[in-house]
Order: structure tokens, then C-alpha cells, then sequence
């Protein structure tokens, strides 16, 4: 899959469409989920042009690798849910949900979030 320059968050690091941000370095970008599942559901996003998690860890450099990680822990403290915990997803493709074409974790915390997945039969 190549990148969409026009996906939403792609606009969102443009400046075209707002944001209620959380928290920016020169990686990486945190903001506010608009429909929260959960107290505190922030999503980080690199800069770079990357499509899912696999072209991030393929072609990233070590400066933008090492940037949107330590945005994680950022927001993970801004937010207060470092001590007590929190959950990182990444959906990439069709089967992984992925609904915008744009790398990017849910940090999701504030509450006990439950199970990982249900199981499957």
C-alpha cells in the first residue's frame, strides 16, 4: 500500500485540520482521540510519510524511531496513566482494522481497559 498524502492525519500534521493536541516533538505528533473509548485515548503519529507499523520500523531513521517512542512515554506521563498503566494498539491492514492509512498507536488509559482481544473459537 503506498501513502495517501491526504489521508485525515496527514492533513492534521499540515495544519489543515485542527487538532486538540497533547503533546509534539520533531517526530512525532499526539492528540486527542474525537470518539474516546476510554478516559484517556490520545493517538501518536509520526511525522514521516509511513503507512503502518512495518514501513515505520523498516524505513524510519533512528532520530524518528527513537522520537515517536519517546512521545509515547510523553503522553503516557502528561497524561497521568504511566504508574497505572496503560494499553498500546496499532492496527495495520484490512484484517487489522486500520482506518486511516497513516501509522499510528492508540494510547488508551484512565481505567482498567479489559481483556486484549476476545477469544477466538
Amino acid at each position: 500500500m503506498s501513502y495517501d498524502s491526504e489521508n485525515i492525519f496527514a492533513k492534521i500534521l499540515r495544519g489543515e485540520i485542527p487538532c486538540d493536541k497533547v503533546y509534539e516533538n520533531d517526530h512525532a505528533l499526539a492528540f486527542n482521540d474525537i470518539e474516546p473509548k476510554a478516559p484517556v485515548h490520545v493517538l501518536i503519529i509520526p511525522k514521516g510519510p509511513y503507512v503502518s507499523s512495518s514501513a515505520f520500523s523498516a524505513d524510519a531513521s533512528d532520530a524518528e524511531l527513537a522520537g515517536f517512542m519517546r512521545a509515547v512515554h510523553a503522553v503516557a506521563e502528561k497524561t497521568d496513566v504511566l504508574a497505572s498503566g496503560y494499553r498500546l494498539i496499532a492496527n495495520a491492514g484490512a484484517h487489522g482494522h486500520q482506518e486511516v492509512p497513516h501509522f499510528h498507536v492508540h494510547l488508551l488509559g484512565g481505567r482498567p481497559i479489559g481483556p486484549m482481544v476476545m477469544r477466538a473459537d
